[in-house]
């Protein structure tokens, strides 16, 4: 556990601080002096919400399983030889999106991202499921202007539908839906339609199969399929869910932890990351270890953002 874990709050009820208080429930539990909104390098943003998933549920509680598993994640980073939260990591309320329709939350969430990609500091969605992942995309293509985008793509499926179960705004649509305003790289990918492999030929997209990952040079391909400005999104089946079993659509095969963390420090070294998210925990009770694996993730890019604009 973390030290702020150990310590407890530095601000309870006035008169009270010797009392044994909690941290509080943000990322890594850390007190005001490293949570303030307006001193915060990275802005960490829930986003609870479920309503197209197409065969297990429990995405909805995936941003609190996470938020509470970071807790417990040490506040030192070995590997880069350094604390990444005295960036500074502020943590936003979850956000409720409307449940009148897709459509409609999901416009809700593209209002939010365009404040939050003005304020330049880096925003991490916690998912939820993965149709929340179109507007901060979206919100970065448009902020970006004349300027390209590259979605870097962590997942076991395409998501590249037109509509899936009677809508497009359904999580296997997410990458339809911003493929003609974006380059996609995609990576770990195990599981798709004949339509979708013709459009990733058809726009000649650079796809990393979950088989390949166990060949050589397979991180070389994606970095340098990537553009100068990239947004990296992860769904969490993209691992191999015998470390991710919580998630709504397992499949068999898949990333692993080393070279997966190898892949987005290359990303982040030379390339300009602008945004990322997180998405599709699903957790399972009594199985902690997939939620503390999702907490360490989220750390990990920040220590690989905060080593970032510490180089520039």
């Amino acid at each position: 556990m973390n030290e702020f874990r150990a310590g407890g709050s530095t601000d309870p009820i006035a008169g009270l601080e010797h009392l044994p208080w909690g941290p509080p429930e943000n990322f890594l539990g850390l007190p005001e002096g490293h949570a303030a909104f307006a001193t915060a390098g990275v802005v960490i943003l829930p986003v609870p919400y479920e309503a197209t998933v197409s065969y297990m549920g429990g995405t909805r509680f995936g941003p609190r399983a996470l938020l509470h598993a970071s807790r417990f994640v040490e506040l030192f980073d070995h590997e880069l030889d350094t604390e990444p939260y005295t960036l500074g990591i502020h943590t936003l309320p979850p956000l409720l999106l409307s449940g009148a329709g897709p459509e409609t939350a999901l416009a809700e969430l593209r209002a939010a991202m365009e404040a939050l990609v003005g304020t330049e500091k880096l925003v991490i969605l916690l998912g939820g499921e993965h149709s929340v992942s179109g507007p901060p995309i979206l919100a970065h293509a448009d902020a970006l202007g004349n300027e390209p985008l590259t979605v870097l793509q962590l997942d076991a499926h395409a998501d590249l539908r037109t509509e899936y179960e009677g809508t497009p705004y359904s999580h296997a649509c997410v990458m339809h839906r911003v493929h003609e305003r974006v380059d996609l790289v995609q990576v770990g990918i195990r599981s798709l339609t004949a339509d979708e492999r013709a459009l990733q030929r058809q726009r000649r997209m650079t796809v990393v199969f979950g088989h390949e990952l166990a060949t050589p040079g397979w991180i070389d391909r994606v970095v340098a399929a990537l553009g100068p400005n990239v947004y990296i999104t992860i769904d969490v089946d993209y691992f191999d869910p015998a470390l991710m079993p919580s998630t709504g659509t397992p499949e068999p095969d898949g990333g692993t932890w080393g070279p997966t963390i190898q892949l987005l420090d290359r990303v982040f070294r030379e390339r300009r990351v602008v945004g990322a998210d997180v998405v599709e925990l699903a957790p399972l009770p009594g199985l902690v270890a997939p939620d503390f694996l999702a907490a360490k993730l989220v750390y990990k890019l920040i220590g690989f953002h905060a080593r970032a604009r510490a180089a520039r």
